[in-house]
C-alpha cells in the first residue's frame, strides 16, 4: 500500500511537472496573460498556406497566358486574388521576415541596391543559415544565377507591385515572357517564408498586437495611396482585405477582452470593412473619414486593449528604443514617433538645461571661423528654420551654399540628414557644417577652445556635464541635438482636426487632403504622418527620389546637382541616384518658400504645377534623366485641385513653433 501510494504520487508528480512544463513551454509567462501562443501559428500557417497556393496559381496563371490560352482579364483577375491574399498576411508576414518582403515579394518597382551583396564565397554559409525574424535564406537556384557575384550592386525589382504595373499595363502582351520569370521568382522567393513560418514554434501575443497596430498605419499611409498598387490601383479592395487579416489574426487577443469589449472591436473592424465596399472609387475615395471614423479609431481600441491585457511593447520586451511609440493612441498623436530613436542622445540624458545650451550654441555667431555666423543664420524660427533665400549665403563674401536651406522643423525624424543624405546622424551632420569652408569653416577643436575660454559656458556645460572635461565634441553634438530635436511640429490646424480636438474643418482643406492622398499621387513619396520621405510603418529608413527639377519653372534645362550621386558615401554612386535627393516634409511649406534643393520655385502654385506635369520627363526630358522615378505622366489636376492641394498644404502649418 505504501509502495503504492508512493508510485501513484510519482505518477501525479509527474503530471503536475509536465504540466508545469508544458505551461512554461507553451504560454507567455505571465500571470496577466494566459493564452496558447499556438493558436497564433494555426491562423498564420494557414494564411501562408493559403498564399502559397494563390502564387502558385498565379504561376500556372502566367504560364497560360503566354501561351495564349487565357486572356489578360483572367490573368489580372489571378494577380488580384494573389494580392489579396498577400494582403490577409500582410501584418505577420511583414512583422517578422521584413527585409525578405521589401526586397522579393513586395517592394517598390524600381531599380535598387542589393540588399543582400554576399560574396559568392560565402554562399554555403548563408544558405545554411537558421531561418530567423529578420532575415531568411534565398532560394538555392539564386545563389547559382550571379546574384552573389559581388559585382552587380543595382538589382531589377522583383514581387508583387511589379507584377501589378506590368500585368495592368498596355505593354503587358510584349512582356509575357517576364511576366511568368517574375511569377515564378516570387514563387521561388516565397519557399524560404513558408520554411521559416513552418519551424517557427512560436509567435508572441506582444509581437502579433504590435503587427496588427503597425498593420494599420500600413494600410493607411502606403496603402489606400496606391503605393502598393501602381498599374491596377486595387488599393481598396486591398485594404479590406487587410483589415480581415487583422481581424483574424488578434482572434486569440480579442478573446481575452471582456465581451462587451470584443464585440464593440469586432464590430468596427466589420463598420470598416463595410466602408471600403461601399466607398471603392480610388480617386473619390474619402480618406480623410476613412482615418478618422475607422483606421485611427481601431489604432487607438487595439492599443487600449493591449493595455488593459498587461501586453508589453516589443520594445519593453528586448529593451529596445523603438522609432514609433505603441502607447500612442492616435497616427498623428504628438507623441506617435520617438525622436531619441534617431539622435545618438538618450532620453535619460536629455533636459530642459542641455536643450537651453544647444539653444545658446545654435545662435551663437562666434562659434564660426567668421565670428558672423551662426546655426540661426540660415535657420530663422520665424521662417520654421529656413532662410528664405534659394541657397543660403555663404561665409565668403559674395558667395552661396551649394542648396537650399531645408527646415530644421521634424528634422529630427530621418535616418539620414542633408538632400544628398551624407551624413548618418545629427551629430554628423553638425560636423560637416561646422567643417564646410563655405559654412562654419572651422573645427570642433577651435570651438572648443572658444567655448573654453568662456566661463559662462564653461559653467554650463559643466552644469550638464559631470566628467572632468565636460566642454569636448561630444558634448557639444549632444546639446546640439537636444535643441534640434526638440523642434517638433505635430499640432497643427489639421492634425488638432484628426484628433479630434477640432470638430470642424474647411471643405477644400479636406477635399485637398483626398487629392494629397489620392489623385495627386503626393502621399506615395511624402508618407503621413510627416509627410516626408520616412517610410511607414516604423519610420526607419528615408527615401530618396529622382524628380527630375529643373533650373527654373517652365525652363528644359534640368538642374545640374547630382545630388545623392556625389554623396561620397559608399556603394551609392549609382546611375539610379543621380540627380536623387531626399524627400523631405511639406509641413509647415507656407512659410518655406523657396523650394526644391535649389531654391528655384518661388510659389506653392508653381511647385504643384511642376508634379502635375510629371517634372522633368514629362515635359519631354526623358532622355537626359532615364532614371527619374516620378511618373511623367500628367496628373490632370484642376485649377480647382491645385487650389484645394494648396489649402491642405497650409493646413500644416504650425504657428506655435515660432
Amino acid at each position: 500500500m505504501q509502495k503504492w501510494s508512493r508510485g501513484v504520487f510519482k505518477i501525479i508528480l509527474l503530471i503536475l511537472l509536465s504540466v508545469g512544463v508544458y505551461s512554461f513551454i507553451g504560454h507567455y509567462q505571465n500571470q496577466n496573460e494566459i493564452y496558447e501562443p499556438q493558436d497564433f501559428s494555426v491562423i498564420i500557417n494557414n494564411g501562408v498556406e493559403e498564399l502559397s497556393s494563390e502564387i502558385n496559381q498565379l504561376v500556372n496563371a502566367a504560364r497560360l497566358f503566354k501561351n495564349e490560352e487565357i486572356s489578360i482579364e483572367e490573368l489580372q483577375q489571378q494577380l488580384k486574388n494573389t494580392r489579396n491574399s498577400f494582403k490577409k498576411n500582410e501584418a505577420a508576414l511583414t512583422f517578422y521576415y521584413p527585409e525578405h518582403i521589401k526586397a522579393y515579394i513586395n517592394g517598390a518597382p524600381l531599380l535598387h541596391l542589393d540588399p543582400f551583396p554576399i560574396d559568392q564565397k560565402s554562399k554555403s554559409d548563408y544558405y545554411t543559415m537558421s531561418p530567423e525574424a529578420y532575415r531568411v535564406s534565398l532560394p538555392l537556384d539564386e545563389l547559382d544565377t550571379g546574384h552573389f557575384r559581388g559585382k552587380e550592386k543595382v538589382i531589377e525589382p522583383k514581387g508583387l507591385q511589379v507584377l501589378d504595373e506590368l500585368i495592368f499595363a498596355e505593354e503587358a502582351f510584349e512582356e509575357k515572357d517576364h511576366i511568368l520569370q517574375l511569377a515564378q521568382h516570387l514563387q521561388a522567393y516565397f519557399a524560404p517564408i513558408k520554411t521559416a513560418v513552418n519551424q517557427r514554434i512560436y509567435f508572441y501575443d506582444y509581437e502579433i498586437a504590435e503587427a496588427a497596430r503597425l498593420e494599420l498605419i500600413r494600410i493607411f499611409s502606403l496603402g489606400v495611396t496606391g503605393f502598393d498598387t501602381p498599374g491596377s490601383l486595387n488599393a481598396l479592395e486591398e485594404a479590406k482585405y487587410s483589415l480581415i487579416g487583422i481581424q483574424t489574426l488578434i482572434k486569440p487577443i480579442l478573446h481575452r477582452l471582456s465581451k462587451e469589449k470584443k464585440k464593440e472591436i469586432d464590430k468596427l473592424f466589420q463598420k470598416s470593412v463595410r466602408y471600403l465596399e461601399k466607398n471603392n472609387d480610388f480617386e473619390n475615395f474619402d480618406r480623410l473619414t476613412f482615418l478618422t471614423k475607422y483606421i485611427d479609431l481601431l489604432y487607438e481600441k487595439l492599443g487600449n486593449a493591449q493595455q488593459e491585457l498587461h501586453i508589453k511593447s516589443t520594445a519593453l520586451v528586448y529593451g529596445e528604443t523603438p522609432s514609433w511609440n505603441a502607447a500612442s493612441s492616435s497616427i498623428f498623436s504628438k507623441d506617435f514617433l520617438n525622436p531619441y530613436y534617431y539622435s545618438l542622445l538618450n532620453e535619460n540624458e536629455d533636459s530642459e538645461a542641455l536643450r537651453s545650451l544647444g539653444e545658446k550654441l545654435f545662435f551663437d555667431e562666434n562659434l564660426s571661423n567668421s565670428g558672423r555666423m551662426s546655426c540661426a543664420s540660415c535657420h530663422k524660427p520665424e521662417l520654421a528654420f529656413t532662410d528664405g533665400k534659394e541657397k543660403s549665403l555663404a561665409s565668403v563674401n559674395g558667395k552661396t551654399v551649394l542648396r537650399n536651406s531645408p527646415s530644421l522643423i521634424n528634422a529630427v525624424f530621418a535616418d539620414r540628414y542633408f538632400y544628398d543624405l551624407r551624413a548618418q546622424d545629427l551629430e554628423e551632420q553638425a560636423e560637416h557644417v561646422i567643417e564646410n569652408h563655405l559654412e562654419f569653416n572651422t573645427s570642433f577643436e577651435e570651438i572648443i577652445h572658444k567655448l573654453s575660454q568662456s566661463e559662462s559656458y564653461q559653467n554650463l556645460f559643466n552644469v550638464n556635464f559631470k566628467e572632468e572635461e565636460s566642454i569636448t565634441r561630444y558634448n557639444i553634438s549632444k546639446a546640439l541635438s537636444s535643441y534640434v530635436l526638440s523642434l517638433r511640429s505635430f499640432d497643427s490646424e489639421f492634425d488638432r482636426y484628426v484628433r479630434g480636438e477640432s470638430k470642424t474643418i474647411a471643405k477644400d482643406v479636406k477635399q485637398g487632403f483626398n487629392l494629397f492622398m489620392g489623385k495627386a499621387n503626393c502621399a506615395t513619396c511624402h508618407f503621413p504622418p510627416t509627410f516626408s520621405g520616412l517610410v511607414p510603418p516604423l519610420y526607419q529608413e528615408n527615401e530618396s527620389e529622382v524628380l527630375g527639377v529643373l533650373e527654373q519653372p517652365n525652363s528644359y534645362k534640368i538642374d545640374q546637382d547630382l545630388g545623392r550621386f556625389e554623396n561620397q558615401v559608399f556603394a551609392e554612386g549609382q546611375d539610379i541616384y543621380k540627380n536623387s535627393f531626399k524627400t523631405t516634409s511639406v509641413r509647415n511649406v507656407e512659410i518655406t518658400a523657396p523650394y526644391f534643393h535649389n531654391g528655384a520655385y518661388q510659389t506653392l502654385e508653381q511647385v504643384i504645377n511642376f508634379y502635375n506635369n510629371g517634372g522633368a520627363a514629362g515635359v519631354g526630358l526623358s532622355y537626359e534623366l532615364p532614371q527619374q522615378t516620378l511618373p511623367k505622366d500628367s496628373l490632370n489636376l484642376t485649377n480647382k485641385e491645385k487650389a484645394e492641394i494648396i489649402s491642405f498644404l497650409k493646413s500644416l502649418t504650425d504657428f506655435e513653433i515660432n
